[in-house]
């Protein structure tokens, strides 16, 4: 009898694929976090921009304001420190990332009104001081108006936001979120102490207190009391541990 051969079959390697590694997640933003936000918001109808960070851009755009202070603003998500609109689609995006974010007219500036516009003797304005100009935007009895029309003595004033029933997009970017108790307490300290180096506050966390040491540079500045008094009550809000605030000044030998 023959006998049988049996071949063996060459063992084949086991070939490995190397796992790619996995990027890191990009962080998103949540509501209650705070961050620092980049911000542009546009009439969609009429590309013209109506609220920047950017400095250049509003010197550029016609709308710059020398009281104002431009840069990334610090935002508490869906404490309406922005746009309602805005606010809402903050949650989810990624930080950052530039998004783009529509906001309809019923939750931008609103819808126009008929109601809103009203028409008055040419005289009742003289006799405030005002001398009314077609497209000119106008204070009367504390509320903001555009004058539409003049003639015939009479004057048609438009009370609607120059911006209700637009479409508005923003393109905003958070660009930092704050994560620790003492930099949230910072942030909140820069949002009402504008212009000034937050490295300068002594800033200690006790137990149910807060202490912060004013920079003598600014001892006297204006509005001073106000803002500690705004720094203080927004440390209460967010911080409920917290129950009392407490500022000291410090005056060294010169």
């Amino acid at each position: 009898k023959k006998k049988k051969t049996t071949k063996k079959k060459a063992a084949k390697k086991k070939t490995t694929k190397k796992k790619k590694p996995k990027e890191p997640e990009v962080p998103v933003i949540a509501e209650g976090d705070f961050v620092l936000v980049e911000m542009t918001g546009r009439a969609v109808e009429t590309d013209e921009v109506f609220d920047t960070t950017d400095e250049e851009l509003a010197k550029e755009e016609g709308i710059h304001d020398e009281n104002k202070t431009y840069g990334p603003k610090l935002v508490v998500v869906g404490e309406g420190y922005v746009l309602k609109g805005l606010d809402d689609r903050l949650p989810g995006l990624k930080l950052g990332e530039t998004a783009e974010v529509e906001i309809p007219p019923e939750e931008a500036f609103g819808v126009r009104s008929p109601e809103n516009v009203r028409t008055l003797p040419y005289r009742n304005l003289r006799s405030k001081g005002i001398n009314p100009v077609v497209g000119q935007q106008i204070e009367l009895d504390g509320r903001s108006a555009m004058v539409r029309s003049v003639g015939a003595g009479r004057v048609q004033l438009d009370y609607n936001h120059p911006l209700a029933g637009r479409k508005i997009v923003y393109h905003v970017k958070a660009t930092e979120r704050y994560e620790g108790d003492e930099d949230k307490i910072r942030s909140l300290i820069g949002r009402r102490f504008l212009d000034v180096d937050l490295d300068k506050f002594n800033l200690k966390i006790l137990k149910k207190k807060v202490r912060i040491q004013i920079p003598d540079e600014i001892f006297f500045g204006e509005n001073i009391q106000i803002a500690k008094r705004g720094v203080a009550l927004d440390v209460q809000k967010y911080f409920e541990d917290i129950d009392e605030v407490e500022y000291t000044e410090v005056i060294k030998r010169s």
